[in-house]
């Protein structure tokens, strides 16, 4: 395990990251969040969601800077007195969770789409090629609460697994579009290189060229995207929630806690929001910033 990192760390990508002060505290913040996300149960001081820890005598305590503020709650608590703190730790989890979870399943449709449009090509390529277009001309966010609000309400009782699978199906959605475009670019120009025609004169399957040929080779651009896209699915999923077809109300992510801090925004409880809010841009800058690096890491015309 030593010899790996110590072999990516003395590669171009690795002296390209030791070299960019803003990957390095991009990858740190990201760290930080994905740490206290992933061990809440341990890292937390409280558990907001326990509810008979809860105090309604505590709500509405502003952070500890305040006069009014105290030790025991570092950021405050929301209206039914649950520490901010520790409700921002489970929250992430949640977001980064969906995020994830929809990042990957539109990479793995969209990839294995994009290969077999580029490289059958014909009527396979004219007709998915349509249907992105078609995908392409409804605003993301609009589909994913238009699939979301559906589930919520063929699923009133959902338990919570069915309503974070729709909801990821949701987001994930329009997100393979891009990864199908990409991928099938790339294939286009692959399929017609020497080693590819190569592997067909011997006789190698079509779907085993796809994939332990061309695959490889055209994952560069996906990992770029896929970087990014993390970013955009966590605002989405934050998005949605805000509105109230997101996460369950019993599993509240980032974007339930804004929506909730939201009510008291204009009577003074600040907090409530804007440390949610704020969790959210850190979360989702530094992802943003560390796809940047890798966009550029692994652009050979920049090295």
């Amino acid at each position: 395990m030593k010899n790996r990192f110590r072999r990516w760390m003395d590669s171009d990508v690795g002296y390209s990251f030791r070299n960019s002060p803003t990957a390095m505290v991009a990858a740190f913040i990201a760290a930080v969040c994905v740490f206290c996300a992933l061990f809440a149960g341990w890292v937390a001081p409280h558990n907001p969601f326990d509810l008979t820890t809860l105090e309604l005598s505590d709500a509405r305590i502003p952070p500890v800077w305040s006069e009014e503020g105290g030790w025991k709650y570092i950021l405050g608590t929301d209206d039914q007195g649950r520490d901010i703190l520790s409700a921002l730790m489970y929250g992430a989890r949640i977001s980064l969770i969906v995020g994830l979870a929809s990042v990957a399943l539109s990479v793995v449709v969209g990839v294995g789409l994009g290969l077999l449009a580029g490289f059958k090509g014909g009527w396979i390529d004219s007709v998915l090629m349509r249907l992105c277009d078609v995908m392409l001309s409804f605003p993301a966010i609009l589909v994913a609460l238009l699939i979301a609000g559906v589930g919520r309400a063929v699923f009133p009782n959902a338990n919570e697994s069915l309503a974070f699978g729709v909801l990821i199906i949701s987001i994930s959605l329009t997100g393979w579009v891009q990864y199908a475009r990409t991928v099938r670019g790339s294939t286009m120009v692959e399929r017609n290189k020497e080693y590819v025609q190569a592997a067909r004169v011997t006789g190698v399957a079509p779907l085993r060229i796809m994939v332990k040929h061309v695959l490889p080779n055209v994952l560069g651009p996906v990992m770029v995207l896929a970087t990014i896209q993390v970013a955009t699915a966590i605002i989405t999923e934050a998005t949605l929630s805000f509105l109230g077809v997101g996460a369950p109300p019993t599993s509240p992510s980032l974007g339930t806690l804004i929506r909730v801090g939201n009510d008291y925004l204009f009577s003074g409880e600040w907090w409530i929001t804007i440390f949610p809010g704020l969790m959210l841009v850190l979360i989702a800058l530094s992802v943003n910033l560390l796809g940047d690096w890798l966009r550029d890491a692994l652009n050979p015309r920049l090295r």
